[in-house]
This record gives C-alpha cells, structure tokens and sequence, in this order.
C-alpha cells in the first residue's frame, strides 16, 4: 500500500485554482520530486498534505489517517520542513529542539536521547550553544530537518530545503536526505535546484497550473523519446578520424564533431546495433575513451515538458471557443 495516497485534490483562492484535481501516490522508503514553477500549486499541496491547509476537494490519506479527518495521527507520522522558519531571539541551538521535543510530547531521557540523536545526524553538536539567530544559511537548514525529525517521523515533507544554500551545503543536504531515505524514511520534497532532485530522487512529479503534467522516473523523463538515438563518442586523438569512419559506416551518422569527438545517431537505436557499432569502432583502431548515450538533463525536459502542456492547453481553449461558437 502506498504510505501517502493524494486523491482529486482541489484548492482555491478565490478566483485562482491553485490545485485542480491533483492525485498520486508515495510508496514506502520513496523519495519523490516536486517540480513546478512559482505559482504552480507545489507548496499548497503540501501544506494541505501537512494538515496547515484546507482542501476544497479530494483527500489526503498519510499512513492510513485521513488527514481531513485525523490530523493529529498524521501529524505523528510526518516531519514537515517548510521553505523558511522563524528563528527566536537569545535561543540557542538546544534549546530551540528542546522546545519543540517538548512540543511533540517527548518527556525525559527519551527527549535528551531525541534532541542529543538530531544534532548529531544533522551535524549541529559543536554549534549547539550558538543563538539560532547568528546562524548561517546552511546551518539553518539543518536546523529546520532538525526539528523535523525529532519525533521519527517515517514521511518527511520537504518545501524548498536547499534553496539559498551554497554548493558545498547543498551537497551536505543532499547526502542528508540519501541517508533518510537508506534508514526507510518516505521523502516528498520540492525544489528548483532541479539537478539536485535529479541525483536525489526514485521519481519526479511535475505541477503546472496546479495540474499534475507527469509522474514517472528522472530517467525516462530525460531520455528523448524517437526513433533514433544520439551517443556521445570520447577519443583520445584527433576527431577527425570519426567523421571518416561515420561517412564509411551504413546506419551512423554523425551528428556534429566536437574538441574531444563527436555525437553519433543511430536511425533505429536498437541496443544490437549500438553495441555492434561500439565494437567496430575499437576494431577499426579509434581510441574510445567515452561512450554513451546523450540524455536530456531534467531542467530541459521539465521546460519541454511545460511548453507541450501550454500548448495542449491552448488547443483546448480554442477547440472549445469553436464549439461554443457554433451552439450560438
């Protein structure tokens, strides 16, 4: 069963339809992408699946509790990191979890073990007297998964966690989640940071105009979906000797050269025939160095991926306006 289940979920703002019928499932110990431009419906939906909002429509099933319904069961079993907290004068690091270990109903030597568990995973001992005000992005960011994780939430729902981080914290964040989701933890998180979630995540969803546009994995996504496919090709000399050896080869041909080789399409991509062609390359004496097949990186797919969607969207409305044209 899934651990999270989002049915038909519907929320607006007055005339603005933030979410529109948005479904789809977590499996256990999955790690999901949420993409989406700024407007798109990402941080309602999850501030409706971490029970800070109302839906309109639909439902949220977490664990099994509805969270309509049984709030307060599913605010055991989520650890939610919005994409900014507020911070206390004169609080320091320890007494910041420590208040909210105290909040979450943690009493005594199962508190300390919890708060002293936290610092320690997210890397916060040696600062842990420091005032929360003082701290720097990074650190920050821990804090806030800090405070998330103090009650062993088994579904975490992270809105934005690098942003604003610079690459060296961003690469700490991310190994902070791979570990979560090691230990089984569920993990839905947004970001913009699209490469980041590119590494990170078992599978991507995508939100538009508060419409789910594709659910799926980062590797099918960025795969070019023809009837041909492009392979980069390294050689360890001259160039040149690939494009004289792709102007002698039926079924390959060259794309373009490049400084350290070239990019190769093969009409039919049959893997047979790309292995086949592997083999006469080292056979017929080039230096392969490098040899795989182009992707397109998640930013670029998830572009393409909106500019389809606009357009069917427009195909709709103008099919629609013909219609209602005729009935008048």
């Amino acid at each position: 069963m899934p651990v999270v289940q989002v049915e038909a979920l519907e929320r607006r703002f007055g005339a603005v339809a933030a979410v529109q019928g948005v479904s789809f499932d977590i499996e256990p110990g999955q790690v999901l992408g949420f993409i989406g431009a700024n407007g798109a419906g990402k941080t309602t939906t999850m501030r409706i699946m971490a029970t800070l909002d109302v839906a309109d429509a639909g439902r949220v099933v977490i664990g099994g509790h509805d969270v309509m319904n049984q709030p307060e069961q599913v605010r055991s079993q989520i650890g939610w990191m919005p994409d900014s907290y507020g911070t206390y004068p004169h609080t320091t690091v320890w007494e910041y979890l420590d208040f909210f270990a105290r909040a979450f109903g943690l009493e005594g030597r199962a508190r300390e073990n919890a708060v002293a568990d936290v610092m320690a995973f997210t890397d916060l001992v040696e600062i842990q007297e420091r005032e929360m005000d003082s701290l720097s992005k990074g650190m920050g960011q821990r804090l806030c998964l800090g405070r998330a994780l103090l009650h062993d939430p088994s579904v975490l729902i992270l809105d934005e966690p690098a942003a604003g981080l610079d690459p060296k914290a961003r690469v700490e964040f991310k190994r902070l989640v791979r570990l979560l989701a090691n230990d089984g933890k569920t993990i839905f998180i947004s970001s913009h940071i699209l490469s980041e979630l590119e590494e990170m995540c078992d599978a991507v969803l995508f939100i538009d105009n508060g419409q789910i546009v594709h659910h799926g994995s980062a590797e099918s996504l960025m795969r070019v979906d023809d009837e041909s496919a492009v392979y980069v090709v390294s050689l360890a000399s001259d160039p040149e000797g690939l494009a004289r050896w792709a102007d002698m080869t039926p079924g390959v041909e060259l794309v373009e050269l490049t400084m350290k080789g070239g990019r190769l399409r093969f009409p039919m991509a049959e893997p047979r025939q790309v292995a086949e062609a592997l083999r006469r390359l080292v056979a017929d004496g080039l230096p392969v160095i490098e040899f795989r097949r182009e992707e397109r990186r998640l930013e670029q797919a998830f572009i393409e991926t909106l500019n389809k969607n606009e357009t069917l969207n427009k195909n709709e409305t103008s099919t629609t306006a013909v219609g209602n044209g005729r009935q008048s």
